[in-house]
Formats: structure tokens, C-alpha cells, sequence
């Protein structure tokens, strides 16, 4: 993790993260497909004046070959934070990982772990910052 601090941008793009998955949450609550709330966070977040990409394909270059079928983020904010969802009755260290990796290989300094399948929402949100 980097000691500098986040833009502007990204501290208020974070913010209308969270508030948006609040809004989501205490109306739908738990208990639903992650794909319900994908929809329903994007809508919430374009609303909010954010430009939202949804299953974006991140290609992997490795070993300087590009290869297309690389990543796929469940959300991508304004081009630069990532928010990946989850609707499962615990965080596995894995999905922790994943946020973190799919953060160095974009070269992005900002992402969101959201699980839904909480009764508060606060407990189901992470951010991670490289």
C-alpha cells in the first residue's frame, strides 16, 4: 500500500460508492443475486452523475504478450475505482486478494469489496487502496 493520498475525485467517487450501496441495501436487504444488486448500484451510481461500466474485460499482459481474456471487473466508476460485489454469507480472503490484484494490474489506486448479504450494510463494505 502507497502512503499518497487519493484525488479529490476518487475520495468522492468512494463516497457515492458507499452511500449508493447503503441506498440499495435498505431497500432491497439481503438475501438476493448479486447480479439484483450490480443493476440496482449501477443505476443508483449513474444517478448520482457517475459514469458506471458494468463486467468490464481487462486484458493481461504477461511476459509482454496481451492476453484478451484477462480480467473481469464487476464495476468500474468514472474509469477509476473498481467495485466488486458480493451477495455470500462470508468474505473469503481470496475476494480480498482478487480486489487487490485486479487493483496493481489496472494500475488504479482504488476498490471496493461490497458483500450485500448482511443485515448492516457498513459491515459489508471494504475498501482497499494500493
Amino acid at each position: 500500500m502507497n502512503d499518497q493520498k487519493l484525488s479529490d475525485e476518487e475520495e468522492y467517487i468512494g463516497k457515492k460508492i458507499v452511500h449508493s450501496a447503503y441506498l440499495v441495501h435498505s431497500t432491497l436487504g439481503p438475501g438476493l443475486l448479486e447480479k439484483i444488486y450490480e443493476t440496482c448500484l449501477t443505476h443508483e451510481l449513474t444517478k448520482a452523475g457517475l459514469v458506471v461500466e458494468r463486467q468490464v474485460n481487462v486484458p493481461i499482459i504477461y511476459d509482454n504478450i496481451v492476453f484478451e481474456e484477462g480480467l473481469r471487473l464487476d464495476l468500474l466508476v468514472n474509469g477509476t475505482v473498481i467495485v466488486e460485489l458480493k451477495a455470500a454469507d462470508a468474505i473469503h480472503p481470496i475476494w480480498e486478494a482478487q480486489i487487490i490484484s485486479q487493483l496493481k494490474l489496472t494500475d488504479l489506486n482504488l476498490g471496493y469489496l461490497i458483500n450485500f448479504n448482511v443485515p448492516l450494510i457498513k459491515n459489508g463494505i471494504r475498501r482497499f487502496r494500493i
